[in-house]
């Protein structure tokens, strides 16, 4: 299993851009957050009461014996336990939306993200590494948002108004307590940087699992076929010791960072127990305003805590927000001027009524393309297509044949020189534009889950029943479906599972030709069918084809006759180009290449191999 990529690493401790983005999914919902902020502060106000009663009982009933005022004090005690409940339901409703709401629009926001990204994306980032973005490093996020939210708002306003009942009480025994604070602050941001470290370790490994969970499903058959199962476990074991070694330090770190603050509160339960009694036995206090005390402090031990883990979970959320906010604002190479969009419309919002007709004369006009990494693919490379004029390429694997039609197809763009559509750089119009009008057909066919005629349909979502038929019947796919279970109803499976690979080739055909588009790229198309499969295809491409400006990569040179002209690739450049009978009597490259394959078809039929 491959970790040829490596992502990002993050040093920041506390990143404000990063939060301030994740507040944009928040402010969304500002109803919600609202209410959930009041029902905390009244939480904590309610909570901060209760021992002010407890030392109001205790001076006046217990300790005079006078129960006069019992059933009026019972009664407003009573209230505030059921107005306290009602805040607890509200509370937990308020958090439970806003942890769904906002893992929800987060991952549409992503999804919809990975819609606008270019190619160039998703040739270098592992689809392991996005599924972690969108289901663990998400849920984390919903979570502290909104628990997170709620329990810190909770836990400060209950520690300000325990310390501000404590100084009307009594300010001395206030200060002994406020005293310890400083030291919580400083054990708090030692630790909250340490777990940050691992949990940052800690996600960026997880990223790598995913990943490799993907490559062990997606490959089984490959694993099984290569007997590489116990290696893959060995690679699979090493990352998740990783995984496991990190994990183990961020809950070290957050084992002992717990206990020192119990520790410290612990220590502030004590000096005011002592300092507290002696007050008590001198008469300086009362017996319930020692009571209020200890139980502030005794209380106040829960909200430190849950702040101590909110800003320890903040730490791991921080670690995930930044992996989820890298993937919201990738950029697409790929992208439309402002001017284009405004006047043609673009993916969301197109304006069709302003296209111009795609005639389908192609011009490379002294095009280069270097890919990221610096690998030069084509230089200065020029090509003019006529209207409907039918194109081969061919050349050894790497050569440049699919970063061509890559190209025209606008998945990619030159790095330098010009390509036209129609005499026109086609960066002035949009994205869409280009590829309404065009027909790709990949070497693997990738069928979606779903019925034969959603996959059909997926060309043109408005077509009728009949467009439907039609385009199945012009790739000869009619047949194969209606001696199919359910005919067009019939689901194919993840990924076209269900069908083999001929038949799911014939209904991305069928995808393609639906939309009747004016450029058509079949790349390596039959490469991976059978011959029976692929004369039926041969003879639909011939009708499909015809009055179409086409680019084929073809692999297996007997496909490609019928061509009007056949170029020949090497190193991004043109060899040889001509018909097929024109480049066999010069006795060229293409010569030695069909004739060589020739040959080797021709033994395999004899050999029976």
């Amino acid at each position: 299993m491959s970790n040829y990529f490596e992502e990002q690493d993050y040093t920041k401790s506390f990143d404000p851009k990063l939060w301030k983005r994740i507040l944009q999914f928040c402010l969304r919902y500002p109803k919600n957050f609202i209410l959930l902020f009041v029902f905390a502060v009244l939480l904590a106000a309610v909570g901060a009461v209760f021992p002010q009663l407890t030392g109001y009982a205790i001076d006046n009933f217990v300790q005079t014996g006078d129960l006069t005022n019992l059933p009026a004090f019972v009664a407003i005690y009573i209230g505030l336990i059921v107005f306290q409940s009602v805040n607890v339901f509200a509370f937990i409703y308020f958090a439970g939306r806003i942890d769904t709401d906002i893992s929800a629009d987060v991952r549409e926001t992503a999804f919809h993200k990975l819609q606008d990204l270019s190619f160039s994306y998703f040739d270098n980032t592992p689809v392991g590494w996005i599924m972690a973005r969108l289901t663990s490093d998400t849920f984390r996020l919903g979570e502290i948002v909104s628990w997170g939210f709620l329990d810190l708002t909770w836990g400060v306003f209950f520690l300000t108004l325990c310390f501000v009942f404590m100084f009307f009480t009594n300010a001395w025994l206030a200060l002994i307590m406020l005293a310890i604070m400083p030291v919580l602050i400083v054990v708090s941001i030692y630790f909250q940087r340490k777990m940050l470290k691992a949990h940052r370790e800690s996600r960026k490994l997880n990223s790598k699992i995913t990943g490799a969970y993907n490559e062990g499903i997606t490959g089984a058959k490959t694993t099984k076929t290569l007997i590489r199962e116990q290696k893959n476990f060995e690679e699979f074991q090493d990352l998740s010791g990783g995984m496991r070694r990190a994990s183990i330090k961020a809950a070290t770190v957050t084992a002992i960072y717990f206990p020192i603050v119990i520790s410290l509160t612990g220590i502030g339960v004590a000096l005011i127990i002592g300092e507290g009694g002696s007050a008590v036995i001198g008469s300086v206090i009362s017996l319930g305003t020692l009571t209020i005390f200890v139980s502030y402090v005794t209380q106040m031990s829960e909200p430190i805590i849950q702040i101590a883990r909110v800003l320890s979970e903040m730490q791991a959320a921080q670690a995930s927000a930044e992996r989820t906010v890298s993937l919201l604002e990738a950029e697409p190479d790929v992208v439309d001027s402002e001017d284009v969009i405004a006047k043609y419309g673009d993916f969301e919002n197109p304006k069709p009524e302003t296209w111009n007709a795609i005639n389908g004369r192609i011009t490379f006009k002294d095009v280069s393309f270097h890919y990221k990494t610096g690998e030069q693919v084509l230089s200065h490379f020029d090509l003019d297509v006529r209207p409907g004029e039918k194109i081969a390429l061919v050349g050894e694997t790497g050569s440049g044949k699919s970063t061509i039609v890559n190209l025209l197809c606008r998945f990619y763009e030159p790095t330098e020189g010009t390509i036209l559509i129609d005499g026109m750089n086609y960066k002035e119009r949009p994205q869409i534009w280009l590829q309404s009008n065009l027909g790709y057909v990949l070497q693997s066919p990738h069928l979606f889950s779903g019925t034969v005629r959603d996959n059909i349909r997926y060309g043109k979502l408005d077509a009728t029943e009949e467009e439907i038929i039609d385009a199945a019947k012009a790739v000869d796919a009619y047949n194969f479906i209606m001696n199919m279970e359910k005919g067009f109803d019939s689901d194919v499976g993840e990924g076209g599972n269900r069908l083999s690979t001929g038949e799911k080739q014939l209904v991305s055909f069928a995808r393609a030709i639906i939309k009747n588009p004016a450029i058509f790229v079949l790349d390596e198309a039959t490469s991976s069918i059978d011959t029976q499969t692929e004369q039926k295809i041969q003879s639909a491409i011939f009708k499909i084809l015809e009055g179409r400006t086409s680019f084929i990569v073809a692999h297996r040179l007997s496909t490609i006759r019928f061509c009007d002209r056949i170029l020949v690739i090497d190193e991004g450049k043109i060899l040889e180009q001509g018909t097929h009978k024109q480049l066999l009597r010069n006795r060229g490259h293409y010569y030695n290449l069909y004739t060589n394959q020739f040959k080797k078809e021709a033994e395999s039929r004899i050999l029976g191999v």
